[in-house]
């Protein structure tokens, strides 16, 4: 199987920019073979939207956008792990939610953010539910950024059942930035965790030029890259095993 990382630069508010970026990365990845395809965290309204658009924006989903967005990864024949944030209508709580997409272009589940922060995510209500998902019948755990600061998410997922983990993220180098959680959790859970960064400049408050798309397994990196740029990230996987069979990620501009 081949996997494809869109490593790209989302605008901070620039919705319309944003969703076509993801768009150019989905076609991209699939015109390179890739089977799934994974998005970084926030990638549509960029991390720090919410001093610029506010919430007003975010709708239950999926909206007129995500049904349009479903009809194409059904034509790409891809699954797709897209982040976007959702408006839940009972309650009037927004997440922070990873959709799951399969190739028939169906919403087959949904992981909201249980780590939320503060600040920039203030908006964002933490979730509860923790599962994995079945993808192309591989047993699939998803984390949004924070979720694999420490253990216990990626505990639960492995204790039912999960073969890998996704993890979706905004996660820049400095002095917050990634300090060994995505080897420690392949450690700790048995399982290999592929992690889609992004890069680009939000805001001119964070730099993630130099923040890296990773693979790790067995507690080390086995593939990692940053780009000053929006790319797709693509590399192979041999589902048995569950090891990356590239060496390096093959990388297509966008």
């Amino acid at each position: 199987m081949r996997i494809a990382l869109l490593h790209i630069a989302p605008e901070t508010g620039n919705i319309q920019h944003n969703r076509q970026l993801i768009e150019r990365g989905i076609a991209a990845a699939a015109a390179a073979g890739a089977q799934w395809a994974v998005t970084p965290e926030l990638c549509v309204p960029g991390y720090l939207f919410l001093k610029t658009l506010g919430t007003g924006w975010i709708q239950p989903q999926p909206d007129q956008w995500m049904t349009g967005f479903c009809d194409t990864v059904k034509q790409h024949g891809i699954t797709v792990f897209l982040s976007h944030p959702e408006l839940d209508p009972a309650s009037g709580r927004m997440y922070n939610t990873v959709f799951v997409i399969n190739p028939d272009g169906q919403i087959i589940g949904r992981h909201r953010k249980i780590k939320t922060l503060g600040g920039a995510e203030a908006w964002s209500t933490p979730g509860w539910k923790i599962s994995p998902f079945d993808c192309d019948g591989i047993k699939t755990g998803v984390l949004i950024c924070a979720d694999a600061y420490r253990n216990d998410v990626a505990e639960v997922l492995a204790a039912k059942g999960a073969q890998v983990l996704i993890s979706s993220v905004s996660w820049g180098p400095g002095h917050c930035g990634p300090d060994g959680e995505w080897e420690a959790r392949s450690a700790q859970t048995g399982l290999p965790v592929i992690v889609c960064n992004r890069t680009g400049i939000e805001s001119n408050e964070m730099d993630y030029r130099q923040a890296e798309s990773v693979v790790a397994q067995n507690g080390q990196r086995l593939l990692q890259a940053t780009s000053p740029r929006s790319v797709t990230l693509t590399f192979d996987w041999d589902i048995p095993t569950m090891t990356p069979q590239s060496k390096n990620f093959t990388k297509t501009y966008l």
